[in-house]
């Protein structure tokens, strides 16, 4: 199994390729899909992630150097992706895609099946932990209306944040004010809750 996978064979490849479809699964649907809620953007990446990987085998067992590859990649990423408008975390998952794929397509003879697999173990867990880190310190934001202008004075903040909880049902943790219309006596608050 070991020779195979360092081989250029056909199998080699194919089995190289098996390590990164799951990977990718773990990657995409069950970290990215799982947190973003993106369900437009699985097949983009899936399909990036495939199509990186058998071009950089090909690349590779032809003799070019795989910096010419990674740079066609960029150069792809830059024209294509400048015509929509992506969150940085989802061009992140992009790269994290695109790493992932070139790491499985590389052939090296002195490195083991396990090693690869180490690797890419290491990069699925670091999104995980980060993307559980971003959930638990993150909070949803909601922009309201407030018409008790008393409870909006410096020392009422735990009062404001108390009236406001209980009147939408939301664990509110930190309010803003935005602005403040003396003539209809409103407030525009911004709040900050978890979900």
């Amino acid at each position: 199994m070991e020779n195979l996978f360092n081989s250029m064979t056909l199998g080699g490849v194919l089995l190289r390729f098996l390590v990164n479809l799951v990977f990718l699964i773990i990657l995409i649907q069950l970290l990215y899909f799982r947190y973003s809620k993106k369900e437009k953007f699985l097949f983009t990446f899936f399909l990036i992630g495939v199509t990186v990987f058998f071009i950089c085998s090909m690349l590779k067992d032809i003799k070019i150097e795989i910096g010419i590859g990674l740079g066609l990649f960029a150069i792809f990423q830059i024209l294509r992706f400048r015509t929509r408008n992506f969150s940085v975390k989802d061009m992140a998952y992009i790269f994290t895609t695109i790493g992932i794929s070139v790491i499985n397509s590389i052939n090296v003879p002195e490195f083991p099946l396990i090693g690869f697999i180490i690797i890419n173990v290491i990069i699925v867990t670091v999104v995980f932990v980060l993307e559980e880190h971003l959930r638990k310190n993150s909070f949803s934001k909601y922009s309201i209306y407030y018409g008790n202008l008393e409870l909006l004075r410096p020392g009422s903040n735990n009062k404001l944040i108390k009236d406001l909880s209980s009147k939408t049902g939301l664990d509110i943790m930190k309010v803003k004010i935005r602005n403040i219309d003396f003539t209809r006596e409103v407030a525009h608050l911004e709040i900050y809750f978890k979900e």
